[in-house]
């Protein structure tokens, strides 16, 4: 498999997760309730859009390299009070940051520094999200939201 085909393929799952992210965020933001819930419905909307960013970065990256971007989001967590719908949202950043580590590793070993760069990027955004759930679940730690 030549380098960018490994691109490709490693970017299209990582669109994959973007949109499920997507998916998932609004969801919460539709559907979440509870006392917190005008703190931080507005969050899961502003970070979706981050995650909507991120998923047209990757999928214009990829007509780029010649490859046909996903429309299939990865798994989406639904249901469950604020806290679960946090955890969940955590969860999935974790997800995006650990294999996101691997999409720029693969891409210094095949040369390809401009997706690299852009994948670094979208890793420093992963992480600020992951801090920004830890942040918040720590305040709400015991409470039920």
């Amino acid at each position: 498999m030549k380098g960018n085909e490994k691109v490709v393929k490693s970017l299209n799952a990582a669109l994959s997760m973007e949109l499920g992210a997507v998916l998932q965020y609004l969801h919460h933001h539709w559907t979440g309730e509870g006392i917190e819930s005008q703190t931080i419905l507005p969050i899961f909307k502003q970070i979706a859009l981050d995650e909507m960013r991120h998923a047209g970065l990757i999928a214009e990256r990829i007509n780029f390299l010649e490859g046909d971007p996903t429309l299939a989001p990865a798994k989406i967590r639904k249901y469950g009070d604020l806290i679960k719908m946090m955890k969940d949202d955590l969860s999935g950043e974790y997800d995006a940051i650990n294999y996101y580590k691997k999409v720029i590793k693969l891409c210094g070993e095949v040369g390809d520094s401009t997706t690299r760069l852009m994948m670094e990027q979208i890793l420093s955004d992963e992480e600020h999200h992951a801090d920004i759930w830890e942040t918040t679940l720590a305040k709400h730690k015991g409470t039920k939201t």
